[in-house]
């Protein structure tokens, strides 16, 4: 997916991020291991404005959203409210539409040895 950044808001998405791999990253991998995701997060700087780039790999990573919008832990009602002040995306009710569409895969990489 790809989401904007609301103007005003890199500063906080780093925080944020800085956060989700600090002091919240044990609950962070747990929350994700717990929806059997792997999330990749990226920051691409475009001339209309910053975007995050976030990939989810897992058997279904749609269910994996919806299930995650219904949490009510606190580490979850934290990220969503998280996302909607960044993003202004309300994660709990997400539009179905904003799902990216795969339209090429090279598949697993090989290491090769030189």
């Amino acid at each position: 997916m790809a989401v904007p950044i609301l103007p005003g808001q890199t500063e906080h998405w780093h925080r944020f991020c800085d956060t989700l791999t600090g002091e919240k990253s044990n609950e962070y991998k747990a929350s994700r291991e717990k929806l059997e995701v792997r999330e990749c997060v990226f920051l691409q700087h475009t001339p209309q404005g910053d975007l995050v780039i976030v990939t989810l790999e897992g058997n279904d990573p749609e269910s994996a959203l919806t299930r995650f919008a219904q949490g009510r832990d606190t580490f979850t009602q934290w990220f969503i409210n998280e996302v909607k002040t960044i993003h202004g995306l309300d994660l709990t009710s997400p539009p179905r539409e904003s799902m990216p569409e795969l339209y090429a895969d090279t598949g697993e990489i090989h290491a090769s040895t030189y």
